[in-house]
């Protein structure tokens, strides 16, 4: 539909109620309606110009350099966190090689204990191993000093028997010893 349509229509229908036509599609108030048209037109536009634009071009300004601020603050808050970042870390570091040396030298503590602790048992251990050695040669030599008379008596012994008669106890010995060291 139409604008002239609709005023058309409302004109055939203001006619026969006895009325005028609508105002606004009335041919005859055109002139007055552009004049206010114009007027109200340039007072908005002064308005605008003159108050709105300034204050809202004043926000965007504020807004602006608030945000430019934050972004400022935000950049050094992340250098500010990247350099504590990397203290933490250099100090994380020297933790792990002080840690590291701690456990080292802890290390070689217990490796020093060990090995003195096993040198004292060593030397114990070869102490009653030559007192060991010591009384094994001692009882040795008793039991080889023993051995001799027992095995005089023995030869005495066995000759009486198959003789009848006692042997010398002399040559019983200088045989045994003459058989001992061959």
């Amino acid at each position: 539909m139409s604008l002239s349509f609709i005023g058309a229509a409302y004109a055939a229908e203001g006619a026969g109620h006895g009325g005028s036509s609508f105002p606004p599609f009335d041919a005859s108030n055109f002139p007055g309606q552009l004049f206010w048209l114009a007027v109200t037109f340039g007072l908005v536009y002064v308005l605008m110009s003159r108050v709105a634009i300034p204050r809202i071009g004043g926000i965007i300004a504020d807004r602006r350099a608030r945000i430019e601020n934050d972004l400022a603050k935000a950049a050094e808050a992340q250098k500010a966190a990247a350099d504590a970042a990397s203290a933490f870390e250099a100090n994380l570091a020297k933790a792990k090689t002080n840690a590291q040396g701690i456990a080292q030298s802890a290390r070689d503590e217990a490796s020093k204990d060990a090995e003195a602790r096993r040198h004292t048992v060593e030397a114990g251990l070869t102490e009653k191993l030559v007192a060991a050695e010591k009384t094994i040669a001692e009882t040795k030599a008793r039991a080889m000093a023993n051995v001799d008379a027992i095995a005089t008596e023995a030869a005495q012994a066995i000759v009486q028997q198959l003789t009848g008669a006692a042997p010398k106890a002399d040559a019983v010995a200088s045989a045994v010893a003459a058989l001992a060291k061959k």
